[in-house]
């Protein structure tokens, strides 16, 4: 089974930034969808945003547009989230996801993506 590693989580204050990044060894991520999902105490798993393949189209959680930007390197080896303007609500295990055949109608659905990253924690407080 494919899992991918996250990393780049860590503590920073209410309106600072932190830039999270997934990958998988050895596995180009070319040719499908990367979601980014969180989830809090409490709190049901929550879609953030999706870097759809080839065509570089993205989609946001209306939470988070303006503030996150989700990316992938020229490489096609990593996808990133930069979150900016962190908010407290912010914090949360954020999970990176790839989705083999993801279509518009599902990205929001954590059961539409078939690997997932262990998570990394993100808290955000002064």
């Amino acid at each position: 089974q494919l899992k991918f590693v996250e990393s780049g989580g860590g503590l920073v204050q209410p309106g600072g930034s932190l830039r999270l990044s997934c990958g998988a060894s050895g596995f180009t991520l070319a040719y499908y969808a990367i979601g980014w999902f969180r989830q809090a105490p409490g709190k049901e798993r929550e879609f953030v945003a999706t870097y759809r393949r080839n065509g570089g189209y993205t989609y946001y959680a209306d939470s988070v547009k303006g503030r996150f930007t989700i990316s992938r390197d020229n490489a096609k080896t990593a996808v990133y989230l930069q979150m900016d303007s962190l908010r407290p609500e912010d914090t949360a295990v954020y999970y990176c996801a790839l989705g083999l055949r993801l279509i518009s109608s599902t990205l929001r659905n954590p059961s539409a993506y078939d690997y997932w990253g262990q998570g990394t924690q993100v808290t955000v407080s002064s």
